[in-house]
């Protein structure tokens, strides 16, 4: 059996939470990636573990490394298109949650059969 696969969108998660993230988006990153270290032994709620967690970042947050437990993928234009092409690559055979509030995104991941939840969904 194939490991869910969480695909987390970094800026809109960071986003969603009006707690001074713009002043530092790369500081603000990383402390959703920590947030998210737990989650690929325990799971969401109705996605139990163990779980693959993949936090997309783009722009200021690029360079935000990778820690075990969550694996960073940085895009190299958009945030949104990389989330489908990872979608699209890695979700063949096993459940696939994308988490983002952003309502294209969440269009385009359910149609190659993503399920999606919201920012408050995961621990940061």
């Amino acid at each position: 059996m194939n490991v869910p696969l969480l695909v987390v969108d970094a800026a809109n998660v960071v986003g969603s939470k009006p707690d001074g993230w713009w002043r530092d988006r790369a500081a603000a990153t990383a402390r959703l990636r920590d947030g998210l270290t737990g989650v690929a032994d325990t799971g969401l709620p109705g996605l139990p573990g163990p779980v693959e967690v993949v936090l997309v970042v783009e722009g200021r947050a690029r360079d935000v490394p990778a820690v075990p437990g969550v694996r960073v993928e940085r895009a190299a234009g958009s945030g949104d298109d990389a989330i489908v092409a990872l979608v699209a690559a890695e979700g063949a055979g096993r459940a696939v949650v994308v988490v983002t509030a952003d309502r294209g995104l969440r269009d385009r991941v359910t149609a190659l059969g993503a399920g999606v939840r919201g920012p408050s969904s995961v621990p940061r």
